[in-house]
């Protein structure tokens, strides 16, 4: 076969079919990237494999491994100080203040950080950072004034301010931090994905307060390490900051984020789409709320793997805050309504778990506190308080075990049915350990502590999932790009997690008077009535999306 001249030019493709494959290759290049486009300009998350579901909850592990660890030993460590009695409420009040009066503006903050390393992972490490920091302070503060002070009386009065220093700064980041990971998992995992993750992190809850509780249980005074460190408490920092600097580290590196930041290629393409797919164009999209950045600011975009702060003005403050103002008092009834609920719970789980040690040995063991520390009535106290710890490991591994029954009930009872559940277990189940207060039947009955501490960690934040989902797919379904949505999901979930805070003062200011007059047992009491309460509430108030 002889090729001629017009048979080789015939074989070549035309120079528009050229140019035309090439477009289409770039535009395949670059919805491989972006996968696809909503209406806000983010991408639409794909399925995430098991193992870094995993690695994302692994701050969770962490972060309960600490909180345990401080179940076990800041009130000995307040003690061996010398912290008066008096400002035992002030410690435990100056926290949850500050997060409840902060935490919004942290999740609106995040909502609309621009660092090229994402929106939430900044903020985890910051608070992460601050963690470490109250750790080392209220576990090692009196050893390093010992070193740096000299007197008797100054090294008490120092030891007691960087000691409550330390709880505060801990408490503050550990109850912070909760709000930026549930926002980083919904921000970068699809609906079916954000269920698993949920119920991920209530397992390593458990798993992480678990492992807590027993390592604050253990006898350390007679290790290697604690002949060779200054006290047992340096040795008990030595692991809690090994464990949750290893589970920080591999949750940060465990999904990626998609940076809200406006380079030229990436408003190159924003602007591609608005024309290809019909959507509102930037500016629009900026005066629809969507976009919280202006041209001059997209222009003056930071360059890649840089974040820059930038110190705001007064008036860009006084925004700021009104803004923030503004989205909380517009949030729909149904997210109200979810937080009071949220609410409910918190308080009576705290109203038990605070107090619970306490309650073991003064009500179920009769031992007493107060009575001299060589006495049988002390022993029988202190002898309470250990097997209280129990009971909470025992609520720990109960946590881990339900986050596995939940995923096997939601199919059947569905949100409403886990949310009621979890309360009336709860609720029934302290008030019969307030009614017939034995040693068997307490510790069985601690399993369902873990019920509702599972369904807290899980079910009201699978619901804030729930509405921002059926929130887009109504702007889909009336293709309307220009409707009002000032919130993002960190300033939801932030919005939760204020309710712990607010749990924290309420009790804080209440609970320790009716303590001091009716004495430990009225804690279980108040925990089961208002458990109760709030189950009759997520019956009938709270909102459920068919």
């Amino acid at each position: 076969m002889t090729l001629t001249k017009e048979s080789f030019y015939g074989t070549l493709p035309q120079s528009s079919d050229v140019a035309k494959a090439d477009m289409n290759s770039t535009r395949e290049k670059e919805e491989a990237l972006l996968q696809s486009v909503t209406r806000t300009g983010a991408v639409v998350p794909s399925k995430r494999a098991v193992g870094r579901l995993i690695m994302h909850s692994m701050a969770m592990f962490g972060r309960e491994f600490c909180y345990a660890v401080e179940a076990a030993f800041v009130t000995p460590v307040l003690l061996s100080v010398g912290l008066p009695k008096n400002l035992y409420s002030l410690v435990w009040l100056i926290s949850p203040i500050l997060g409840f009066v902060l935490q919004p503006v942290v999740g609106s903050a995040s909502d609309h950080c621009t660092c090229s390393w994402g929106r939430r992972r900044p903020y985890i490490l910051g608070l992460g950072i601050v963690m470490l920091l109250g750790m080392a302070l209220y576990l090692n503060g009196d050893v390093m004034i010992s070193a740096f002070i000299s007197g008797r009386d100054k090294q008490r009065t120092w030891a007691i301010v960087i000691t409550m220093l330390g709880v505060v700064l801990f408490d503050f980041a550990a109850d912070f931090i909760d709000g930026p990971i549930k926002a980083y998992l919904f921000d970068v995992c699809s609906h079916e994905d954000k269920e698993k993750g949920l119920h991920y992190h209530a397992l390593f809850t458990g798993l992480g307060g678990a492992l807590g509780y027993l390592t604050g249980a253990m006898d350390w005074g007679k290790t290697v390490l604690a002949h060779s460190l200054a006290s047992e408490f340096q040795v008990i920092f030595f692991f809690a900051a090994l464990v949750f600097l290893i589970c920080l580290t591999v949750h940060l590196r465990s999904i990626p984020e998609v940076p809200l930041r406006y380079e030229n290629e990436e408003t190159k393409f924003l602007l591609e789409v608005t024309e290809s797919y019909k959507y509102s164009s930037i500016e629009e999209e900026i005066k629809n709320g969507y976009l919280k950045s202006t041209c001059t600011e997209i222009k003056a975009a930071t360059k890649p793997g840089k974040c820059t702060i930038t110190s705001p003005t007064e008036d860009q403050r006084q925004m700021t805050f009104k803004s923030l103002m503004k989205a909380l008092l517009s949030m729909p009834p149904h997210y109200r309504y979810l937080c009071v609920s949220h609410l409910f719970g918190w308080m009576a789980f705290l109203s038990n778990m605070l107090f619970f040690t306490d309650f073991m040995g003064q009500v179920v063991y009769r031992g007493s506190p107060y009575a001299p520390h060589n006495s049988t009535l002390y022993l029988t106290y202190k002898t309470g308080v250990e097997v209280g710890c129990w009971g909470l490991c025992i609520n720990a591994v109960s946590s881990s075990v339900y986050s596995y029954v939940q995923k096997i009930l939601l199919p059947y009872i569905g949100l409403k049915g886990l949310y009621f559940i979890g309360y009336l277990l709860f609720g029934l189940g302290t008030g019969l350990i307030g009614l017939f207060p034995n040693v068997y039947s307490t510790l069985a009955l601690c399993s369902l502590f873990g019920v509702m501490s599972s369904t807290l960690y899980t079910v009201p934040f699978h619901l804030i999932a729930e509405y921002h989902r059926e929130e887009e797919n109504l702007k889909l379904k009336d293709g309307d790009p220009s409707g009002e949505h000032g919130r993002g999901k960190g300033i939801d979930c932030a919005a939760l997690t204020c309710m712990v805070q607010l749990a924290q003062i309420i009790l804080g200011v209440g609970l320790g008077l009716l303590v001091s007059v009716a004495g430990s047992a009225v804690t279980v009491i108040s925990a089961s009535t208002v458990a109760l309460i709030g189950c009759c509430f997520v019956a009938f108030c709270v909102r459920y999306v068919e």
